[in-house]
């Protein structure tokens, strides 16, 4: 079920006061009526067979959970530990990659919708019980919620088991106040905009460049590399908005996962900011197990290349995501030896050099193959100084350009060059001028032009609703 179509708005318009009706009137009635829409969301979404898979993963975290809490260190306990993480890393690797391990030879038709998550978050859990740094008293009942909770089940945040868990016992739990609500309603709508109206258009145009890439001059090369890097932020981030917009009219609050990345003037500050609940488990569940950065300068570089590989791996089975892995894993490192040197340049130049060197990565991320990612990068070196042809913005905002040559005749043989500004100059402007939706929503005072301005970019939004594309990140 997407976030952007109009069932959802309905579902969305008959759980969320169920829920906080049921929540208002006894606790366990609350959780049975999130329960229910969980499943709802989950099975309408993903089907009953990929519900059925991690309800299983859930009985195995279940049964892990109960050796691990209860009993003191022996070897049956880290036997369950081990039992445990095995399973869900295997059911991973069965579904997602075993096309890529067999060379195709074998390859699932199917991958249960938010698989990657919910492992990553069950072994989360598993590892905080095993290491006794997370232990709740309502756990085991609690367990389906933490998996499935249908804000975050398709595509994150990956929720830390101490953050979630005691919301679900807490006053706030599906008793929301105003603030809440507005809030709420607040980052739903910015998200849906995000999506609706930067994401997508910004996807026409890379798949249209990407169709047609031997076509490519340097400049319209640059524009379809900059338009991927919009387009994966606002889709992305746009449904983390959403979810947690509507985790907030159920009175849970989320975890920040992007706090205005593409700021960051250098790669390690951009993966303090990009998907900070994914950066977050890789390195207390990965690189600290590894040793850190506690046993020599070669042992650290090689627990960040192993960190990034894992994160490559882990987004897609594929070699193109290998290397974009390892491309910002090497960053890493090449930061790390140039150490406080790099400090001293100016502000301007390490940004530049950070923003330019995740668009040419963000390459690798997109590209179907070794060959099709040569292609756009040798383009945007030497394909020439040709303006963009008309055809790489075909499809953008097609139906209101068509109103504006409608009611503007004169400004038709602008158009192309006009929305592709328009576009651009946006998206530049909101990733790196306001301050992040949800750091916004933590203190909230809604402004009157606020909610006029809102209100109409949402309500176009719901109108473009037909042909909106999938999110991105679903797919992973």
């Amino acid at each position: 079920m997407s976030f952007q179509s109009l069932i959802f708005l309905a579902f969305l318009a008959v759980s969320v006061p169920v829920c906080i009706a049921a929540g208002r009137r006894s606790h366990q009635a609350g959780l049975t009526a999130l329960g229910l829409s969980c499943l709802i969301f989950y099975v309408a979404g993903g089907g009953w067979d990929a519900f059925l898979v991690l309800c299983a993963g859930i009985l195995v975290s279940r049964i892990a959970v109960t050796r691990l809490a209860g009993t003191p260190d022996s070897p049956v306990r880290k036997r369950a530990f081990i039992l445990a993480i095995g399973y869900h890393i295997a059911v991973l690797l069965v579904f997602k990659y075993a096309g890529f391990f067999t060379g195709g030879a074998f390859k699932m038709d199917w991958v249960p919708l938010g698989l990657s998550f919910f492992t990553f978050q069950q072994l989360w859990l598993l590892k905080e019980v095993y290491a006794r740094q997370f232990a709740h008293g309502g756990l085991l009942n609690d367990l389906p919620w933490y998996a499935l909770f249908y804000p975050t089940i398709t595509s994150g945040p990956i929720l830390r088991p101490g953050a979630f868990f005691p919301q679900l016992t807490g006053e706030t739990f599906l008793r929301p106040d105003w603030e809440d609500i507005a809030a709420g309603v607040y980052a739903i709508c910015c998200g849906t905009v995000k999506k609706v109206l930067l994401a997508d258009p910004f996807g026409t145009l890379v798949n249209n460049g990407w169709a047609r890439l031997g076509d490519l001059s340097a400049p319209a090369a640059w524009l379809v590399m900059l338009g991927y890097t919009l387009q994966l932020y606002f889709d992305f981030s746009g449904y983390c908005d959403i979810a947690t917009g509507i985790a907030r009219l159920l009175g849970v609050r989320l975890p920040v996962n992007f706090n205005s990345p593409y700021r960051s003037l250098s790669i390690g500050e951009f993966w303090k900011r990009w998907h900070i609940t994914l950066t977050t488990f890789l390195r207390e569940c990965l690189y600290f197990p590894l040793g850190g950065s506690k046993k020599g300068e070669l042992r650290t570089y090689l627990n960040i290349m192993i960190i990034f590989l894992v994160s490559g791996f882990w987004h897609g089975a594929g070699w193109t995501f290998i290397v974009w892995g390892a491309l910002h894993g090497l960053a890493q490192v090449v930061e790390r030896l140039w150490g406080n040197r790099r400090d001293r340049l100016p502000a301007l130049i390490r940004w530049a050099l950070t923003f330019a060197f995740v668009n040419i990565a963000w390459v690798f991320f997109r590209a179907p193959d070794f060959a099709q990612a040569a292609q756009l990068l040798r383009a945007a070196v030497i394909g020439g100084f040709a303006m963009p042809e008309s055809w790489l913005a075909a499809g953008l905002f097609g139906k209101e350009v068509g109103a504006l040559q409608i009611l503007i005749p004169a400004i038709k043989p602008w158009t192309d060059i006009l929305r592709v500004l328009v576009l651009y100059g946006a998206g530049m402007l909101t990733v790196l001028l306001p301050n992040n939706v949800i750091g916004q929503t933590e203190d909230f005072r809604p402004r009157w032009w606020q909610g006029v301005a809102l209100v109409i970019l949402t309500a176009w939004s719901v109108l473009s609703f037909t042909g909106i594309t999938t999110f991105i990140y679903s797919n992973f």
